[in-house]
């Protein structure tokens, strides 16, 4: 009997010390490391992709934000505020009430085929909304220059980026609004957009944030 006692307690002791170790090496240790070498070796990524103006964070190069006047008495969604370079439509085309603001905790996607009505008829509200807002005094956009992410929103409504063809569409309309040349916004466009990820992977973009952020230096400085 004292035999299996002891047994027993030798085998929880040890049971114990394993637990302990483990406990210190997957719970303490080894975060730890991985941390360190992910804030030596990947400062940026590791705390989010931090896009920093006057000095403070606004936002994450991975995140989209939505550009929108204050909401009007009555209104279910604010009107876009022109003067800056709108992102894709957020998870639902416009019309929609899911994700008008890029909320993390709705993100996803719209989940219809690509022949149901309801998303034909938000593509076609979204186009004449585009070819509305984009068009100026002296220059007028043709449906047919609208791109695709222009009406569409992504998988996650999330996206930070738009192509650059939407950026271009957008270069009169916001250069007209904060009194700029067209050319001086083209420029800032063509500085801000990236091409293939390794020359091959994905397509151009330009992060809106970032642009929007070289938007306001410039208007500054006028």
């Amino acid at each position: 009997m004292n035999n299996s006692v002891s047994n027993t307690a030798r085998l929880l002791g040890a049971g114990l010390r394993a637990l302990l170790v483990l406990t210190l090496v997957t719970g303490v240790l080894y975060p730890l490391v991985v941390t360190g070498i992910a804030q030596g070796l990947f400062h940026d990524n590791a705390n989010g992709s931090e896009i920093k103006a006057d000095g403070r964070v606004v936002g994450s190069s991975l995140i989209g934000q939505a550009y929108n006047l204050p909401l009007k008495e009555g209104e279910e969604t604010p009107a876009p505020d022109l003067k800056w370079f709108q992102g894709r439509p957020q998870n639902g085309l416009g019309t929609s009430s899911v994700n008008t603001q890029y909320q993390l905790i709705l993100s996803g996607a719209t989940n219809r085929s690509g022949d149901n009505e309801e998303l034909v008829q938000w593509v076609k509200d979204a186009k004449a909304a585009v070819v509305k807002d984009n068009s100026t005094g002296t220059f007028k956009v043709k449906p047919s220059q609208v791109p695709a992410d222009a009406v569409t929103s992504s998988g996650s409504g999330l996206d930070p980026d738009i192509s650059p063809q939407y950026a271009d569409l957008q270069v009169h309309r916001v250069a007209e609004k904060n009194g700029l040349s067209a050319a001086e916004v083209q420029k800032l466009v063509d500085e801000h957009t990236e091409g293939r990820t390794l020359g091959f992977t994905g397509e151009p973009r330009v992060n809106v944030l970032e642009l929007n952020i070289a938007l306001k230096e410039l208007t500054a400085k006028s």
